[in-house]
């Protein structure tokens, strides 16, 4: 009798433990601001691990990013890295196919909205080492994909460490990927409503408060104790009249249209790769030839977009730089996403939205008298809110990630009717956003775990 007991003590003791995180929600905060912590961690590990492959390629400290980087090659270096860094990432990503089985979800935004909150340790370790890779030698995607995957890879090891029922695994996963997006942009309410409006599909106070938690307890890691920067250095905003917000509507009615054919071109990108009858290696090598073809011609198609974003906010573009490096960067974009290569969208929208506006902005500069509109870079930023809210169909977290971003109460109005602009004209003509296969387009099919409270 006593050896039954001592047998079932264990179970009893995970049971306990569980149901005191299921229903205190004071230790529910706690322990939300625990995934802050470690989401921020894990993400600034990530980034460090990007710095020191930098610095490893250039011989030296690069303060720019990846275009400096590219900038400081012979073009045939330029040509090949890309191409060197696709296949080994490849490689990665088909042999941890092969040799890990799947445990869980592939995705954060699908174990939060449609899984059970399970993500796989090795399986996000091997992406997220390929992801390092692939951007490392010059990809056009954004690293804070890989980055949130981490942090919310914590949280799911964390959660089923303690044991809990798959509805609170999926919120403790969705604190670590906030803290994730919080650390990325150093946005934390935007990171918040992120989650919020985009993967739980609705805004509410049992979700929001543990995910503004983890947020601030994210932006604190980040922005105190390791003194990260803003990711751009946005320019003071100028709103010379208030007729002026007709101007920013008809920037919203050009981003709706826009965003709709970027998110196909993408689509049709992914689907050319995937008809090519080769290996993983060899398909994302030939995605990463063409990025290093296209740095031949334009070393900013490399990287995320950060420094030249921040350069076309900051110093006067002609518009046919403009739309140059636009159609290029794209072209880059549509290479490295659909050759399979893992990483984000999140920035390089922010970059195409950003160039759409510097070029409606020259544009209407060209027609009206000089002081009659604000700066160029006005429209710049409106136009990456715009753009962001109209593919990501989440207006509200894209007008309050622009706002963090340039910390300019100036900047709402026009920003709020172009961001909604954006979203209403793009929604109707593609009902399907950037996330959409992550969500599995609809929440209401994904089957309930046993015992589970819908």
């Amino acid at each position: 009798m006593e050896r039954d007991i001592r047998i079932r003590k264990p179970g009893w003791a995970r049971r306990l433990r569980s149901g005191l995180l299921a229903e205190n929600a004071a230790l529910t905060l706690c322990i939300a601001g625990v995934m802050g912590l470690a989401g921020a961690l894990a993400t600034v590990v990530f980034r460090e691990l990007l710095a020191w492959i930098q610095i490893l390629l250039g011989g030296g400290d690069i303060p720019h990013g990846m275009v400096s980087l590219a900038r400081g090659m012979d073009p045939w270096q330029r040509f090949l890295m890309p191409a060197a860094g696709g296949a080994i990432a490849g490689l990665i990503l088909q042999l941890a196919s092969r040799w890990l089985p799947r445990r869980g979800a592939a995705d954060y935004m699908e174990a939060i909205s449609v899984g059970r909150g399970v993500i796989g340790f090795r399986q996000t370790v091997a992406r997220s080492l390929s992801s390092i890779f692939s951007i490392g030698s010059g990809a056009s995607i954004g690293r804070e994909g890989p980055m949130v995957q981490l942090a919310a890879m914590c949280a799911s090891l964390t959660g089923r460490y303690l044991v809990l029922p798959p509805r609170h695994l999926r919120l403790l996963v969705a604190c670590g990927a906030t803290a994730g997006i919080t650390a990325a942009y150093n946005a934390p309410i935007a990171g918040a409503l992120f989650i919020s409006e985009i993967v739980y599909g609705a805004i509410s106070s049992a979700t929001l408060v543990p995910l503004a938690v983890a947020s601030v307890v994210a932006n604190i890691v980040t922005r105190q104790v390791l003194h990260y920067d803003a990711v751009f250095h946005m320019p003071h905003f100028e709103f010379v009249s208030g007729w002026e917000v007709i101007n920013y509507l008809g920037l919203g009615l050009i981003a709706g249209l826009a965003a709709p054919q970027f998110l196909r071109f993408l689509d049709a990108s992914r689907a050319a790769f995937q008809r090519l009858l080769f290996p993983l290696w060899i398909r994302m090598a030939a995605g990463g030839l063409i990025v290093g073809a296209l740095s031949v011609i334009n070393p900013a198609v490399w990287g995320n977009g950060y420094s030249v974003v921040n350069s076309m906010l900051h110093t006067q573009w002609a518009w046919q730089a403009v739309a140059a490096i636009l159609f290029l960067k794209m072209l880059a974009t549509a290479a490295s996403v659909g050759s399979g290569a893992v990483g984000g969208v999140f920035t390089p929208t922010l970059f195409v939205g950003a160039a759409l506006g510097a070029l409606y902005g020259t544009g209407l500069q060209s027609l009206f008298p000089a002081g009659s509109l604000s700066a160029v870079s006005s429209y710049a930023v409106v136009g990456m809110g715009a753009l962001l809210a109209a593919t990501t169909h989440a207006p509200l977290m894209s007008v309050l990630m622009i706002f963090e971003m340039t910390l300019s109460y100036e900047v709402m109005l026009p920003l709020m009717l172009a961001c909604m602009t954006g979203y209403v004209i793009a929604q109707r003509i593609r009902p399907e956003s950037v996330y959409a296969k992550s969500l599995a387009v609809n929440r209401n099919f994904r089957v309930p775990v046993r015992g589970e409270r819908r």
